[in-house]
């Protein structure tokens, strides 16, 4: 669907117009599940945060204000309501770490023929904090003290939780590489 039908349709949703928001639910559910999933465990819970983040949609339509694309409103509507869910079952999700915890060397090339969707599978396996700030950086393209902000924690608390996530994965990946799978 192309920007203007996609304006049209926005027009006729913020009218209260129930077949256009079921039209531009269609329209954009799946790709707004991908981003959901990305931050749930399982396919369940990123239905529950793609029903939660449509009605915010719904309700606080007048809050878009034309400035960016709908559909990146949208997405960022998602990506909240998937934190704020997570910050609502887990208070404590996020491990206190120091601002000195090493690096990993983000350019490190994993193996070229892994798969898309096992690697997404292997984010969300990732514990909740890691997998959180590691989509919101890599994914989402936050800085880390957008990121800080977002979550309430410290930009060096994004900074480790982005350099445990990496090691994590890498571990990960290389004992895919070792068993050859």
């Amino acid at each position: 669907m192309d920007n203007m039908n996609l304006d049209t349709l926005w027009n006729a949703c913020l009218a209260g117009n129930r077949k256009a928001q079921f039209q531009l639910y269609q329209t954009l559910s799946g790709r707004m599940f991908g981003v959901c999933l990305r931050y749930a465990q399982h396919e369940s819970e990123a239905e529950e945060i793609l029903q939660a983040g449509f009605i915010k949609v719904f309700t606080k339509g007048q809050l878009f204000d034309n400035k960016g694309s709908l559909e990146g409103w949208i997405r960022k509507i998602m990506v909240n309501t998937a934190i704020e869910l997570h910050r609502n079952k887990s208070r404590h999700s996020f491990e206190s770490l120091t601002d000195d915890y090493p690096v990993v060397d983000s350019r490190s090339r994993s193996d070229e023929n892994l798969r898309y969707k096992d690697l997404l599978t292997m984010v969300t396996e990732l514990p909740l904090g890691y997998r959180t700030v590691f989509n919101l950086y890599v994914i989402e393209g936050y800085s880390h003290k957008e990121i800080a902000q977002m979550l309430s924690i410290s930009e060096g608390n994004s900074k480790s939780q982005l350099s445990r996530a990496r090691q994590w994965l890498k571990e990960k990946l290389m004992k895919i590489e070792n068993i050859g799978l």
